[in-house]
């Protein structure tokens, strides 16, 4: 190492350095407030200004941050928000934490990410780590930010260094603490490299270095790839298994007793979230461009984003058996949110079924304690209160998300028709007026 990268070095060992962080959702905050919880001096940015002051005033806007740790943070000057990343010049480290969403025609976005590496590149001085963990596609940190910032003059890995991180946040999640997920790192030189481990090394235990920036991106996308295309062949079984009259719950509990070779993945009434429906078409899209279809991934989104569609046809065909059309009929859902434990409702699959539910005349309400409102279409709508739902009251009681808050019990024993995606009423046994996926 140079003298610059040394410097550095002990100062983010001493954690005397300045951190910043761009954006601040449900990467970048949690992300900000253990940076802050450790010792260093964190600045936020977040362009959206209403959020920047919310956060300012230490109100959390995500339910893994809580508002009593966050406002500690604030009041204690250790984490500072702003809302333009000029404030960024006396960082030492910044960490960029934007959205990568797919455009109209499903190709990637990364407008935020070159918004971001712009403002970057106005403040960019000697001595400064540049960290990207927003998920995007394999070559991004060289062929995109790593122009932008040589374009002053400056040499990377001696005078300011740069590298890939990929977020492996999981919202809700009690188990998996940020601290506790080992943390990929791929620095463009050796030297970006090792100050890159050295500044995660500060408050995540296990760091796992490797050859390159694009390595590091195709590890992000691999994993949620392999996460999409195992969920796929798992609601294809479970489809099947419908026909063949059996279930695939049983069939999935049996197979895990395998001790090699296998590992579970659950059916539901499809995938959402930021990652999952959108990360497969970003190595999708790179593959194409290299003159190659990625048809594997393609046939797995196909079979996940037909999984809402088949689960109104479950609705319908279980109110069929009792005489009863869905045009008309009164359904409960439970939970909007895409997974357990979460507020989350980006791409939840759950919206596009409400929605559906409602083209063909059911009457709709929904209850979950994480979300309070929810925009479905043109329709905004109020949450029904769990605990004082009348579930009798409805023809169909239908569970899309297994929050803990529901009671399964309270389900069967009160529901007088359920179709239930996610497996919650299965530790009750079969009963004729519950279908599950």
């Amino acid at each position: 190492m140079n003298a610059i990268a040394t410097e550095l070095k002990e100062r983010l060992e001493s954690r005397t350095a300045t951190v910043g962080i761009i954006g601040l959702g449900y990467v970048g905050l949690p992300l900000a407030v253990a940076f802050a919880k450790t010792g260093f001096s964190v600045i936020g940015v977040d362009a959206d200004p209403s959020r920047a002051e919310r956060i300012g005033a230490g109100v959390s806007p995500i339910e893994d941050v809580p508002s009593a740790d966050l406002a500690a943070l604030v009041h204690g000057k250790r984490l500072v928000v702003k809302s333009t990343v000029d404030s960024l010049g006396e960082a030492d480290a910044i960490v960029i934490c934007v959205p990568t969403p797919l455009g109209k025609s499903k190709e990637p976005d990364i407008s935020f990410i070159i918004t971001a590496a712009d403002a970057v590149a106005g403040i960019l001085r000697p001595g400064q780590l540049v960290v990207l963990e927003s998920t995007t596609f394999p070559g991004t940190t060289e062929e995109v930010l790593l122009p932008r910032f040589t374009g002053a003059g400056m040499a990377v890995g001696e005078q300011f260094f740069l590298a890939f991180s990929p977020e492996r946040i999981d919202p809700g999640s009690r188990t998996h603490d940020l601290t506790r997920i080992p943390k990929v790192v791929g620095g463009v030189t050796v030297a970006c490299s090792e100050l890159a481990q050295v500044l995660y090394g500060q408050i995540i235990e296990r760091i796992v270095p490797v050859s390159s920036p694009q390595v590091a991106e195709m590890v992000k996308l691999f994993e949620n790839i392999f996460r999409s295309v195992n969920i796929a062949l798992v609601n294809e079984l479970a489809i099947m298994c419908r026909r063949l009259d059996m279930s695939v719950w049983e069939v999935i509990h049996a197979a895990s007793t395998k001790p090699f070779g296998f590992m579970p993945f659950y059916p539901g009434p499809g995938i959402g979230g930021h990652c999952l429906p959108s990360d497969p078409y970003y190595l999708a899209w790179k593959a194409r461009m290299a003159g190659y279809e990625a048809r594997f991934i393609a046939f797995a989104d196909e079979i996940n984003r037909g999984m809402p569609a088949y689960v109104v046809q479950l609705a319908t065909d279980a109110l069929n058996e009792q005489s009863k059309p869905l045009k008309g009929s009164r359904v409960l859902v439970l939970g909007v949110a895409y997974k357990a434990g979460v507020g989350d409702v980006r791409d939840s699959p759950a919206l596009e079924i409400i929605d559906a539910l409602f083209v063909r005349g059911a009457h709709v309400e929904y209850a979950d304690p994480h979300v309070p409102h929810v925009q479905v279409g043109s329709r905004r709508l109020t949450a029904v209160a769990w605990d004082k739902a009348e579930l009798a009251r409805y023809d169909l009681v239908v569970v899309l998300t297994g929050h803990s808050e529901f009671d399964a019990r309270r389900i069967v024993g009160e529901a007088r028709l359920v179709v239930d995606t996610r497996n919650l009423t299965g530790p009750l046994g079969a009963h004729p007026h519950v279908i599950r996926l």
